[in-house]
């Protein structure tokens, strides 16, 4: 089941780089979109990982999580784990992979 809400992806060129950004996760950069988008993958995969293990903590009502984005990064993370290629969740179907 995808999360209910998946945040907002910004793409920009900065000096000639692409950066990805997401929010709540910062940005990353890359010489080319594809460089980008899996430096992305692999800090998002990175913070459902540690999510997913309980190496967080736990939380308190003074921390205030965003629980929309808790659940997509647990989301992201669970789609992971069960072999599926978190990139559809954060960029949509790779239309080129039907055909």
């Amino acid at each position: 089941m995808p999360p209910s809400t998946i945040p907002t992806l910004r793409v920009s060129e900065i000096g000639g780089r692409v950066r990805l950004g997401l929010d709540g996760f910062g940005d990353v950069d890359g010489d080319t979109l594809q460089e980008a988008a899996d430096e992305l993958v692999t800090r998002l995969l990175s913070i459902a990982m540690v999510i997913r293990s309980g190496g967080v903590g736990p939380l308190c009502s003074e921390c205030c999580p965003d629980l929309a984005v808790l659940d997509f990064v647990w989301q992201l993370g669970e789609l992971a784990a069960a072999g599926g290629d978190p990139r559809e969740l954060l960029f949509g179907p790779n239309p080129l992979a039907a055909a």
